[in-house]
């Protein structure tokens, strides 16, 4: 018996479940008996035929509201009604993983499986990214280092080096020193592999030649004259396509009910879109009847940049929205310290359903009316649970589901999968976006920040108006943007709490992802490579008798 994880969870066999999703055993690449890689030909004989949920969140609490739990027991709840149903999600990254949120593969009763393996290495896609991305830097060296190519600038390099880590003191560095021969000393940095554009780029692109064309535009830096060098000019694009063959691969695994999941691409909503990719979205709606998917964080930001970026780029719609609520981030919202969320105060969560209000008016803004689902929790009372029934079915007018999926699995989705499918039957109308790409750059920031924030005021630094007068000159105005900020508030302040209104957002810099196509204005204090806490998870983890303990 395969005895590597705590949780003893194996699952059918990849090519059984496989079968039933009308797989033949040319269609993927197993990854040993429990995952397998889906080859990109099923999307031309399988077209799309399912319906797509999309699940987001309020302003989460640090440690979450289980909306990735939720998206897995929502899927389970359909198949226990005998629907066909297939879940697209992000793949975990390391940095939270080891850090202070653990892994990103649901909880309790609503896992994708096997655990373990999903949230460390799974099958390599991060370490392909990484590598592709760092190949790209080194590439970008050396040139520097050999005066080949265009007079490449060193103070205006714009690619740093990425690592699948949270490790704050790699966030500024030197590099080049010790003489001569060790290149040319210049200040850099890394990223998150997250936050690396190859990973956006990934999860938009819909084919290996889309691929290959997203990656030659990604702008590395400027000459002394201002010009942009981009990875093309640096002959760079093969040798990265070929390290990401197989990464483009969406990855089949199933959850602990044996409902299909497809987990690829993983980039932060806070620093990146948020979303799983697009190949593997498409392919999740050509292999059953309903697609349940997420966005990152609260709506402000991974499901703005979902229907802004994602669906606009790649033609998708819903047909419908899942917003998940917990009575603990309500009672953050009321004012309630975290050390004390799990103590009942309903007055203070009746504060703190202006936060969800706010939620709710922003997917109206999509001509979208979401389904409100409370995750619930231990402690939940039964007077908190009614207060949030009451106010979204006799205030807000919203469909509501309260959801136990994390204790009870598929059964206790039941009173979600109902209200999704019967909304979906009778609700379900086409999505608008907030914003045209072709509004100029600042209107867009505006709207995104007032609309789905509450921003009364953009502040730009004098780095952000410089950037904004070289996206006009090089042509890249009309692109979306995607916008980097905290996920604690729904201003740039994380220490602000609620639903604030007419504050004041400060842009320090937008920064270009022209492979990805989109611009990331960075707001606030918001960083692209996050720290340990001060006892992070990864001091728990440890291998047992060949057994994996302490990940959660």
């Amino acid at each position: 018996m395969n005895r590597s994880s705590e949780s003893g969870q194996r699952g059918r066999p990849i090519a059984e479940l496989a079968r039933e999703l009308g797989l033949a055993a040319g269609d993927i690449i197993p990854y040993g008996d429990t995952k397998a890689k889906v080859r990109l030909h099923v999307l031309e004989k399988k077209p799309p035929r399912g319906r797509l949920i999309l699940v987001s969140a309020i302003t989460p609490t640090p440690a979450g509201e289980g909306k990735t739990t939720t998206t897995i027991g929502l899927g389970q709840g359909l198949a226990r009604l005998g629907e066909s149903a297939c879940l697209a999600l992000r793949e975990p990254s390391l940095g939270p993983c080891l850090g202070m949120k653990g892994g990103a593969s649901g909880g309790g009763k609503s896992t994708v499986i096997p655990a373990e393996e999903i949230n460390l290495h799974f099958t390599g896609d991060f370490h392909a990214i990484t590598a592709a991305h760092n190949l790209l830097a080194a590439l970008l060296d050396n040139r520097i280092y050999h005066r080949t190519g265009p007079d490449i600038d060193p103070r205006r390099i714009t690619w740093k080096r990425v690592l699948d880590m949270n490790d704050r003191a790699l966030r500024d560095i030197i590099i080049g020193l010790g003489g001569v021969m060790q290149g040319v000393p210049r200040e850099t940095g890394f990223d998150i592999t997250a936050a690396s554009e190859i990973m956006a780029i990934l999860c938009l692109a819909e084919s290996h030649e889309d691929l290959k064309a997203r990656l030659g535009r990604i702008l590395v830096a400027f000459t002394r004259s201002g010009e942009p060098v981009t990875a093309g000019e640096l002959a760079a694009t093969g040798a990265m396509t070929t390290l990401l063959k197989d990464a483009l691969l969406p990855n089949l695994v199933q959850t602990g009910e044996g409902v299909p999941a497809l987990v690829h691409g993983g980039p932060f909503a806070n620093i990146a879109h948020g979303c799983n990719s697009v190949l593997a979205t498409k392919m999740a709606l050509s292999l059953a009847d309903w697609a349940v998917t997420e966005a990152g964080f609260g709506f402000d930001l991974g499901a703005e940049k979902f229907f802004d970026i994602k669906c606009q780029s790649a033609g998708l719609d819903t047909a419908a929205v899942v917003l998940v609520a917990t009575c603990r981030a309500l009672k953050m919202h009321g004012g309630v310290k975290k050390d004390d969320l799990a103590a009942p105060n309903p007055e203070a969560l009746r504060k703190g359903l202006a936060n969800l209000d706010k939620h709710v008016e922003n997917i109206g803004k999509f001509g979208e009316k979401p389904i409100v689902c409370l995750n619930r929790f231990t402690g939940d009372s039964p007077e908190e649970i009614n207060l949030v029934r009451q106010h979204c079915e006799e205030t807000l007018r919203v469909p509501f589901a309260l959801s136990n999926v994390f204790e009870e699995g598929g059964e206790g989705g039941l009173e979600l999968a109902r209200q999704v499918m019967r909304h979906a039957e009778k609700a379900a109308s086409p999505f608008h976006p907030l914003y045209d790409w072709s509004d100029d750059v600042q209107a867009k920031i505006w709207k995104v920040a007032h609309e789905m924030y509450g921003a009364g005021e953009i502040v730009y630094t004098k780095k952000a108006r410089r950037d904004l007068e070289d996206i006009e000159r090089l042509g890249f105005q009309n692109l979306p943007v995607c916008i980097a900020k905290t996920p604690a508030s729904l201003t740039d302040d994380p220490a602000i709490v609620g639903r604030p209104r007419e504050f004041s957002v400060t842009v320090r810099e937008i920064l270009i992802a022209a492979g990805a196509g989109f611009l990331v204005p960075i707001t606030g204090e918001i960083l692209r490579m996050p720290g340990l806490p001060k006892h992070p998870q990864a001091e728990a983890i440890d291998l047992v008798d060949g057994v994996i303990r302490g990940m959660r």
